[in-house]
């Protein structure tokens, strides 16, 4: 991973809990390119969007300044001696403290599920700050088969042995659902979930995360965020599925497509839940959506 091409920075979030986030492009900051701000998924780290990150701070992908954020428990951002805490209300009021660390006030916002799910939060809070958002894989209705299987490999008893067997170890895990992606692939995303300890891979996440999920059931009723949704009308909007998605359907799509008719919509072909976001077709439909907010046209859908 190229150190070089972002920087670390350490803030206090809504409580005073030490936080963690990398940018990539913001000294000297472009003036005429809007921020990024990348919100990962619910045990995830700013490691997820390294490589999109990266292009997008590049000339060929706009130029942007990007933010990429650790939420609290998650990669290096502090562990939350309250374990209630891990909540997406205190999770968006630490976004917009870091939007406030770095003096960002209107941003893009890529939002991977749980991500995304704090931004159908940040409209209500913070409604100004938003001048475009992307939801990796998420909507107002999340599928309970979907949110189970989450809740079943996070809580898994063992992982990896060595980095070594890492990305085998996650490809017996996810590799149905992610038939697209290469050895290489599988690799980034080990460096990605996990941490070294003493030799060996840890998932980088306070344990405690994951275990809010195990009261989840089939019969789990979750509320549905179309209320919230529903606010976004004005705002340029991009939806990401994966094509093999079991959290984010295509009935879920079709009904933000018909509550937002301007709404740009793309499927990640050979993924599942989330799709990775730097490979040939997310990558580039991004950053087509970002273009057309930038030079005030409407994007069209792809």
């Amino acid at each position: 991973m190229d150190q070089g091409a972002f920087r670390e920075h350490r803030f206090r979030g809504s409580d005073g809990l030490h936080l963690y986030a990398r940018t990539y492009g913001l000294e000297p900051r472009p003036s005429t390119a809007i921020p990024i701000v990348c919100l990962p998924g619910l045990t995830r780290n700013s490691r997820d969007f390294h490589e999109l990150a990266t292009f997008l701070a590049s000339s060929p992908g706009g130029g942007h300044p990007v933010v990429s954020l650790d939420y609290r428990g998650r990669g290096n951002s502090e562990r939350d001696g309250d374990k209630s805490r891990y909540a997406i209300a205190i999770e968006t009021s630490d976004v917009i403290a870091a939007c406030a660390h770095f003096a960002i006030d209107k941003a893009i916002f890529i939002g991977t599920s749980r991500g995304g799910l704090i931004l159908h939060r940040l409209i209500g809070h913070a409604p100004g700050l938003i001048a475009g958002a992307i939801f990796n894989d998420i909507g107002p209705v999340v599928e309970i088969e979907g949110l189970m299987g989450i809740r079943d490999y996070l809580n898994r008893a063992t992982g990896p042995v060595s980095w070594a067997a890492a990305p085998d170890y996650l490809k017996a895990l996810h590799g149905d659902d992610f038939p697209i992606l290469r050895d290489s692939d599988w690799q980034q995303m080990a460096r990605a979930i996990y941490r070294d300890e003493g030799g060996v891979p840890i998932a980088d996440f306070d344990p405690a995360i994951a275990q809010h999920l195990l009261g989840l059931t089939a019969e789990t009723p979750l509320p549905d965020l179309w209320p919230q949704f529903d606010t976004m009308a004005e705002i340029p909007l991009m939806v990401i599925r994966g094509e093999r998605s079991r959290l984010l359907s295509q009935a879920t799509v079709r009904e933000m497509s018909k509550r937002h008719p301007g709404m740009v919509e793309f499927t990640a072909l050979g993924q599942g839940h989330a799709p990775l976001l730097h490979l040939d077709g997310p990558r580039e439909a991004i950053s087509a959506f970002l273009d057309g907010i930038c030079v005030g046209a409407k994007p069209r859908s792809t």
